[in-house]
């Protein structure tokens, strides 16, 4: 990775940064399945340098960095298009070499939480032949019997807003292209000492491929 641009998040009294967030990462989003090839690979991986994951606070910080190998790739990606409705609440910076001195690399992945909630909907997801996000993210509904004589009545919830407090990783809330159904794109991140990878997924994340740091 040789070249990159920077987007500043501005909220304010109309919109937080975690609605900025997930405005900003849904036009973001868009934007790679544009470039992906027929693999669904992407030339352009993402980082978070203020993100911070702890027991007492997690976030992702209101920066992003988008990074390709050369100009030509970002360019194309082109990131004033993407943020044409965004541009009162979102700086972005030209496309510029990053710098000769680094202080190291990261991957940032997605990551999805182990917890038993996120298991029983991939219980669900097997048994009813749907990809996990479905599972997860849709609203499901029980029948119950009141009484031998008395009409059925519904009990409705959603595997995600049952997310148990012992996931600390920061994430965006997005709606699926798919269906329309929101969900919760948890990220992590892992500091490693050496580059690799260059390919990324449509939301410019990878469990392989890395990303400066500075």
């Amino acid at each position: 990775m040789k070249y990159y641009l920077e987007m500043t998040l501005l909220p304010n009294s109309d919109f937080n940064l975690f609605t900025l967030w997930s405005s900003l990462f849904e036009k973001i989003h868009l934007g790679l399945v544009e470039i992906q090839d027929d693999q669904g690979r992407v030339p352009i991986g993402i980082s978070f340098p203020e993100y911070v994951a702890g027991k007492k606070y997690s976030v992702l910080g209101g920066k992003c960095r988008l990074f390709a190998h050369d100009e030509a790739t970002l360019m194309r990606f082109d990131a004033q298009r993407c943020l044409e409705n965004l541009k009162d609440y979102v700086h972005c910076t030209s496309i510029r070499p990053i710098p000769k001195k680094l202080s190291g690399y990261a991957i940032y992945q997605r990551l999805q939480p182990k917890t038993n909630q996120a298991r029983l909907a991939r219980r669900y997801a097997r048994r009813h032949a749907m990809d996990f996000e479905t599972a997860f993210t849709s609203t499901m509904q029980l029948l119950e019997d009141k009484a031998p004589f008395e009409a059925t009545y519904k009990m409705a919830f959603r595997y995600c807003d049952l997310l148990d407090k012992t996931v600390s990783t920061p994430f965006i809330r997005l709606k699926s292209l798919s269906n329309q159904n929101l969900f919760c794109l948890w990220i992590k991140k892992t500091d490693v000492l050496v580059s690799s990878g260059t390919h990324f997924s449509s939301y410019g994340l990878s469990t392989n491929s890395t990303v400066p740091e500075f």
